[in-house]
């Protein structure tokens, strides 16, 4: 209602399309920290085999160094949700770049796996404090009626950093002719694949250095002009930029008498109930296994009966698919709503995982020497592609859309650091077990687990996520988590 009525004021059109242009263009700056939170996260995979030969390491060294930024992520998404109260959540995304600079040009420079996985540690809290910002800054910068699909271009940027950096690595080892073999300036291929980084990382640097500090950070700091004139910018005629400071005045001062409220404990396990549905929310997005998918889906289709070369491709066509799966979820998330969403991407994930299951099942052979006859290879294939469709054009983005909208203002961001460390930590966990899971039961037992999640993350999402499409920021403080849904729904 608000959009049409304000399209249709003289010169009404083109003024909203300007000021949702100037949102969509600040949204589409922060979330090229996704983009480098995809990139970093996924390079390491093309550089696995040559590192591991070159410092001549075991299989679990091997799978430290790799999984160790996971680590590094949970610190950073902790500490960004800190330092953005403090610091303002611009400043905080330049530090953010910084270190994914630094760590860039020193991982491709490595000596020995121990500093290796120090500068992977160092990415990692880059990735972590990208994971938490971009998400909060979009929020509070969007206008209501549009925030769901801006939100949802951080996990757009997060698939396509993903594909790029698949990509990149393919481009340099095969130039190459080898991620081990040296390519240019006496540096071989995978140093270069750690050094392509510093490019999105000098970009995201300038473009926070000049895009606008959040309206209630500076609020919140006493710039009030500053706050209106921001909000003036992005919001048009679609609200009075005037009311919408004097509300975020409001709930600041609420916050202030309410200072010892501010703190994330509460009655529900030592924490406040909406944090553990952010926590909850953060685990199942991982605990249903995408990253399996991506972090040894050469392994899958080599089991599946693959060739290598075949395997890679198959890899890089899932990252496109997951790519063009997002626009889905920005499409229908401020008509459709969360929860819908959400309820459809864990329905379809259970179907998906449960049938990948049944198909490993049927694997023949141990080791390296599984491989999946007749029909069941392809099966398994087609359930693997519909699981990262239905997870890409839900729970992947949806959930940093809520964790970025959820929570009150006082504590939304120490809460959405804590919510991240978690997924982060998860991550780390079926990053960790995936394959010795694999080596001792098989693929069917892991994937029988992710569909089990899946399956109770429909009934989480059913029983106790709230509704949170064109509810203002300023308003999350009054949700009721188990009965708002009803009321949306009815």
């Amino acid at each position: 209602m608000t959009d049409s009525s304000a399209a249709q004021g003289p010169g009404g059109t083109p003024g909203a399309s300007r000021h949702k242009g100037k949102a969509v263009a600040l949204a589409v700056a922060a979330a090229v920290g996704g983009f480098l939170f995809g990139f970093d996260s996924s390079v390491i995979n093309g550089a696995v085999e040559a590192v591991q030969g070159q410092f001549e390491l075991s299989g679990v060294v091997t799978g430290l160094v790799v999984a160790v930024a996971l680590l590094g992520s949970a610190a950073g998404a902790w500490l960004g949700g800190r330092l953005s109260d403090r610091w303002g959540r611009t400043r905080v995304m330049v530090l953010g770049a910084v270190l994914f600079f630094v760590s860039s040009v020193l991982s491709a420079f490595a000596f020995a796996a121990w500093d290796l996985a120090i500068w992977r540690v160092m990415a990692g809290v880059g990735i972590g404090i990208a994971s938490v910002i971009a998400p909060a800054y979009i929020a509070e910068i969007a206008p209501a009626s549009m925030r769901g699909r801006l939100g949802s271009l951080q996990q757009l940027a997060i698939t396509l950093g993903i594909f790029a950096a698949l990509l990149s690595d393919q481009l340099l080892a095969t130039t190459a002719g080898g991620a081990a073999n040296e390519l240019w300036l006496g540096l071989e291929a995978w140093r270069w694949m750690f050094l392509v980084c510093v490019v999105p990382a000098v970009v995201y640097g300038v473009l926070a250095l000049r895009i606008p500090e959040s309206p209630r950070y500076l609020v919140a700091q006493g710039r009030r002009d500053e706050a209106r004139a921001v909000l003036a910018d992005v919001l048009g005629a679609e609200e009075d930029p005037e009311q919408r400071v004097e509300q975020i005045e409001q709930t600041i001062r609420k916050d202030e008498a309410l200072a010892e409220q501010a703190s994330l404990r509460g009655p529900a396990l030592g924490l406040l109930p909406v944090v553990w549905v952010g926590i909850l929310l953060s685990v199942f997005q991982q605990f249903v296994g995408i990253n399996v998918i991506f972090y040894y889906s050469t392994t899958l289709w080599q089991a599946v009966g693959f060739a290598e070369s075949q395997s890679f491709l198959i890899s890089t066509i899932t990252a496109v698919t997951n790519v063009v799966v997002t626009f889905i979820a920005i499409a229908l998330i401020d008509k459709v709503g969360r929860r819908p969403l959400l309820l459809i991407g864990s329905a379809g994930m259970t179907l998906a995982l449960g049938t990948m299951a049944v198909a490993f099942t049927q694997a023949t052979g141990t080791g390296e020497n599984v491989s999946l006859d007749g029909s069941w290879g392809v099966i398994a294939l087609v359930a693997a592609n519909a699981f990262v469709v239905f997870f890409g054009a839900t729970w992947g983005p949806l959930v940093w859309v809520l964790l970025g909208e959820m929570f009150p203002n006082r504590i939304r961001a120490a809460a959405l650091g804590v919510a991240a460390s978690a997924q982060w930590i998860a991550n780390f966990v079926i990053t960790l077990s995936f394959p010795e899971l694999l080596d001792r039961f098989g693929a069917s037992v892991p994937y029988a687990m992710y569909a089990a999640f899946a399956l109770l993350s429909f009934v989480f999402v059913l029983t106790k996520v709230p509704e949170t499409k064109g509810v203002e920021l300023e308003d999350m403080e009054g949700l009721q988590v188990e009965r708002r849904s009803r009321r949306a729904s009815a």
